[in-house]
């Protein structure tokens, strides 16, 4: 079974896998109103759906996920929208059973943020990860700023955060606890048989696994995610971060 929204597409295989396909090749499927909006109503199903047993999410060939869309971060600066609005990262962490993020394309800002909270992530080598944020003037969010420790030590984490540094995906082999960082030819074709592994396992099983493996990175989302937001109250409310957004917005 299928569902199709244009934006995103979720499909249900008969084995147990569901995935969850990001489509929106206009707008690189940046967080745009739309996208945001489809994306949070197919994760509110895959919540309380239990006719699966593993989330694979894959993006397009070139782009994962590229983050929140130049208007989105206009309107932050604004105040006309505010940072706790963006709930993806709780969302993806409150999955009952394993998620894993086949970011076979570039995985940047908030993009990257929505690859992290899975709990298997693949990359590869040729595609470009960063975390962008600090880039436009504001501090990251989404969680980031912890949940990338679960795939790499503080050091490199940090290191990440504060240059705003793209990195290619073979650069990272050797310095970060990705699963798997490979040819890019490759990594949808090991995304799904990781999920066919797992999908071979009692539903009940793999959810309980879940929610004690999970526990530490959402309880640390909840204490990150109110500090985050002070920090971006504190860094949106600067006059020329607006500038340094529409200077250095790059997709």
């Amino acid at each position: 079974m299928s569902i199709d929204k244009s934006l995103l597409k979720l499909t249900y295989a008969s084995n147990g896998i569901a995935n969850l396909h990001m489509q929106d090749a206009k707008h690189k499927n940046g967080f745009t109103t739309p996208f945001v909006e489809e994306l949070v109503h197919y994760l509110q199903l895959l919540k309380f759906n239990e006719d699966y047993k593993v989330l694979l999410i894959t993006g397009l060939p070139d782009v994962f996920c590229s983050g929140a869309d130049l208007d989105t971060l206009v309107k932050l600066c604004k105040k006309e929208i505010k940072p706790v609005d963006i709930v993806l990262s709780k969302m993806l962490l409150d999955i009952p059973v394993p998620v894993i993020a086949a970011m076979e394309g570039h995985a940047i800002g908030g993009g990257l943020a929505l690859g992290v909270c899975a709990d298997i992530a693949l990359l590869a080598e040729e595609s470009r990860y960063g975390c962008s944020f600090m880039n436009m003037g504001f501090t990251p969010g989404m969680g980031i700023t912890k949940l990338m420790e679960h795939y790499m030590s503080p050091a490199v984490a940090q290191e990440m955060q504060y240059t705003g540094n793209f990195y290619l995906g073979k650069s990272l082999i050797g310095k970060t606890n990705f699963n798997y960082i490979l040819p890019k030819a490759e990594v949808l074709e090991k995304a799904q048989a990781l999920a066919e592994a797992m999908a071979e396992k009692p539903r009940k099983a793999l959810s309980v696994l879940k929610r004690y493996q999970s526990m530490e990175r959402r309880k640390m989302f909840e204490e990150t995610f109110s500090i985050e937001t002070m920090m971006h109250e504190l860094t949106f409310n600067e006059e020329e971060i607006l500038k340094t957004i529409q200077d250095n917005y790059v997709r």
